[in-house]
């Protein structure tokens, strides 16, 4: 009798291991050939349309001084998007200029030093180009094709756009346009001119944005810190880490970069580079501070090793040096260069506080264009999966 229930037994179980073995199988191959793959990086694309004419000095320098901590603003997301910025520069017919265009780059150190040369000039004679320097931003950037990526344009002006022109744009198609192509389109009105209230608006409600209003100056938060100076120091010593590798062409077009960041170190106010500092040693900075084909970098990720480097692809610094001491100089660049990165990081975020503390003792910024900038940025990338919190940065 056992030696009977002991084969149905045996039985029973090879059919039902049988019958069970396509699901056991099934379940067996999910568990070890299910790939997570990697959530591709996101991207913000900003590109400021600023007036330039001679009654925009003040948002002019403004711009100059703030660039960096709006750059950290839209930084901040929790999934540290890749940050992209571009400028128009418009004025009006007879002008020394109608538009000047900086394109879409994550090299902002670049575009910085071209906004560093702008100057409020030209203008005051009411009417300024502003259809033609929207069709400029939406027509003649390199805006990404991803519809995942954020795309805005700030409009920032004080007078209304020209209609009587017959051979221009209209700003009603140029939004149009736009909005095809996933862009969005603020409008930032500067003083009171009344002329300006209303295209201003049009343009933020076909554009899908948002319209307000600062003052003449452009109602930055401006205040220094007493850490300001130590983070410039330091900014550019970490600047000096940077090796660039590869042909000379490559090399060439990392060097206007690099020429780029001496000017500003030379030219920026001590609270831009403040900013600058900051901004560089936060992740989605990492694009702006190194550009491409930079050895330390590269050389620390594995992605690139120094002794298989032919000596003219290597920086001059490094290939001079005997092939034994090449790899033990860039390691060795490369652990001061994290130093430095902690330091500014440390100091960056005493700053944030001091500033943060400022900022509440005098009743707050709802007006400032800081606060306004990041109100718009948040609400308007939350359609893009991209996350703000915290407020902006100063």
């Amino acid at each position: 009798m056992k030696t009977n229930i002991l084969v149905t037994g045996l039985v029973l179980a090879t059919v039902g291991a049988v019958l069970l073995y396509p699901t056991l199988r099934g379940n067996a191959a999910s568990q070890h050939t299910t790939v997570v793959a990697p959530r591709a990086a996101k991207r913000v694309e900003v590109v400021f349309v600023l007036d330039t004419t001679g009654s925009m000095g003040g948002l002019i320098q403004a711009a100059k001084e703030k660039i960096w901590s709006i750059a950290s603003t839209l930084a901040q997301a929790q999934q540290v998007p890749e940050i992209r910025m571009g400028l128009v520069a418009y004025r009006d017919r007879g002008d020394a200029y109608v538009t000047q265009v900086i394109d879409l780059d994550r090299d902002l150190d670049s575009m910085y030093a071209q906004l560093m040369r702008f100057a409020a000039d030209g203008g005051g004679d009411g009417p300024e180009a502003v259809n033609e320097a929207l069709e400029a931003a939406v027509q003649r950037m390199s805006w990404s094709q991803d519809s995942g990526t954020y795309k805005v344009v700030f409009l920032v002006g004080d007078a209304p756009p020209h209609m009587d022109y017959q051979d221009d744009m209209k700003y009603p198609q140029v939004v149009a346009a736009a909005a095809a192509r996933g862009i969005v389109i603020n409008t930032i009105q500067c003083g009171a001119m009344t002329d300006t209230v209303a295209p201003w608006q049009r343009i933020a409600a076909l554009g899908r944005g948002r319209y307000f209003t600062v003052e003449q100056a452009g109602s930055a938060v401006a205040i220094a810190t007493p850490f300001d100076e130590q983070i410039a120091t330091l900014s550019a010593e970490l600047d000096d880490t940077r090796l660039y590798y590869g042909t000379a062409e490559a090399r060439a077009q990392m060097e206007a970069k690099v020429e780029a960041t001496e000017r500003l170190n030379e030219e920026a106010s001590v609270g831009a580079l403040a900013r600058r500092g900051a901004f560089n040693v936060s992740a989605a900075g990492s694009g702006n501070f190194l550009g491409e084909r930079e050895l330390v970098a590269d050389a620390a990720a594995g992605r690139v090793d120094v002794a298989t480097l032919p000596a003219a692809e290597l920086p001059p610094s490094i290939a001079a040096l005997p092939p034994a001491e090449q790899r033990a100089r860039v390691e060795q660049i490369a652990q001061k260069r994290e130093e430095l990165k902690t330091q500014i990081a440390k100091l960056a975020a005493d700053r944030d506080a001091y500033l943060e503390a400022q900022v509440d003792a005098a009743g707050g910024a709802a007006d400032s264009l800081d606060q306004q900038i990041y109100d718009a940025v948040r609400d308007q990338a939350a359609a893009h999966g991209l996350d703000y919190e915290g407020g902006p940065k100063f």
